[in-house]
């Protein structure tokens, strides 16, 4: 065997070795996001804040932030945060274009002729990706999470308190200054008509 199959069979194996941790790591972020939201659940005395937010826009980091000098200047309300699942069909879209990515590439990698299983030739573009399996499949990789990018990349980033809204993202166009989110929350726990459940009432 020469050097330079050798060196193909590591590049495959290591595209296919990268592709199952990216797929791992998207499932636990998304573990990561449902515990943080159960532990800040029981956190709070009383007032609830959802922060509903764009993760492929990067708006992670800003939750957690934002999280951090709420819950500082405001002990008695608990701040649970979440991806903003884009309306409509884009979801659905974004999880069939990954599924379909993870099927043509590991086709790819075993040399598999999807067009004998339909009775149809083989055109010259999949004759290319078989012949360099390393190319297509980084190319078919990173054109696919392009395209699930931008089909769940709402933008989002919106709060609200005790299911009434503060803020959105999507209507003013921006992430409100901390100041001004602050002014937000202290009229609205002012105004706020909403029953607190009694701590010692007895369950």
């Amino acid at each position: 065997m020469s050097l330079s199959t050798i060196g193909i069979h590591i590049g495959i194996v290591a595209i296919f070795i990268t592709c199952l941790l990216l797929s791992a790591d998207i499932r636990v972020q998304a573990s990561e996001n449902e515990a943080d939201s159960i532990t800040k659940i029981g956190q709070g005395v009383g007032h609830i804040m959802n922060i509903y937010y764009c993760y492929s826009c990067g708006y992670r980091k800003v939750f957690e932030d934002y999280a951090g000098i709420i819950q500082q200047k405001y002990p008695e309300i608990s701040v649970i945060g979440a991806n903003y699942d884009p309306p409509g069909l884009n979801m659905y879209l974004s999880r069939i274009i990954g599924l379909g990515k993870m099927i043509l590439i590991m086709c790819i990698l075993s040399g598999v002729n999807i067009f004998a299983w339909l009775n149809k030739p083989q055109p010259s573009w999949w004759s290319w990706c078989l012949e360099n399996k390393i190319y297509a499949c980084m190319m078919m990789f990173f054109l696919a999470n392009m395209i699930e990018g931008q089909l769940v990349s709402s933008g989002a980033f919106e709060i609200s308190l005790n299911n009434i809204p503060l803020w959105s993202k999507l209507e003013t166009g921006r992430i409100p200054q901390p100041p001004e989110l602050f002014q937000i929350i202290d009229n609205t726990l002012q105004f706020s008509k909403i029953d607190m459940p009694n701590s010692n009432f007895a369950q």
